[in-house]
């Protein structure tokens, strides 16, 4: 994406990292997936009204399924909201709510300060595996519980390009089309890197850990796991 149409886009209130919405079909799909995904951490987490809770990764973009936990989420006034786009409207669009512009990998909060932390779909923009192995630590220090999730690499749609099993390549392969195909921003492992279900488990610390697994079209698109400290 060239600085000009990044200009255009953070104006009119969307972010880079958030795909295309081909005929709006993209975004109805995706709020349907995480609604289903907010659903099932509801479930498992059963949060009340006194229950702190931080959000890593909230977003500039003001699309429906945008910083959908927000939407969705009963008790908007005990949510602190990290994210390293300018994101300070979501104060004024949930009163209560505080907003932070942090790095994930280095939060500004004392050990087990929530207790609950949330990261939808960020981890796979987050870097490499190190970086990726760096913020799931981060969150597990600073949350008693820790929701992540992230899209399969498995399913046969790459969700942030639209482009069908190119991401099954090795990754060097993958990129390399994707410069190829005028995609370079997604093309950097700093903006997309995918992670499969052992790989993402392979991240995690010593807990107690729940798994979760959502499908689309027959094959598991979204990944959610559930760390208990």
């Amino acid at each position: 994406m060239s600085s000009t149409n990044r200009s255009l886009d953070e104006a009119a209130g969307s972010s880079p990292y958030v795909q295309a919405n081909v005929g709006g079909v993209v975004s109805k799909i995706s709020w349907q997936m995480r609604q289903k995904m907010f659903a099932a951490l509801m479930r498992l987490a059963q949060p009340s009204i006194e229950t702190t809770v931080l959000d890593v990764g909230v977003t500039s973009d003001q699309r429906q399924d945008s910083n959908f936990f927000e939407k969705l989420y009963p008790y908007t006034h005990r949510i602190t909201a990290v994210g390293l786009e300018d994101a300070a409207f979501l104060e004024q669009e949930f009163p209560g709510l505080t907003y932070v512009q942090s790095d994930g990998v280095s939060l500004p909060f004392a050990d087990r300060s929530f207790d609950l932390v949330v990261s939808f779909a960020v981890i796979e923009h987050v870097g490499s595996r190190d970086r990726q192995r760096a913020f799931v630590q981060e969150l597990c220090r600073v949350g008693k519980v820790c929701c992540i999730t992230t899209p399969s690499r498995w399913h046969p749609i790459e969700f942030h390009t639209v482009l069908p099993l190119l991401h099954w390549l090795p990754p060097g392969w993958f990129r390399r089309i994707l410069k190829w195909l005028g995609k370079d921003f997604w093309a950097q492992e700093e903006n997309l890197n995918l992670l499969s279900q052992r790989e993402l488990l392979e991240l995690l610390p010593p807990a107690k850990v729940r798994i979760k697994s959502f499908r689309f079209l027959g094959f598991v698109s979204n990944l959610l796991v559930y760390v208990v400290n």
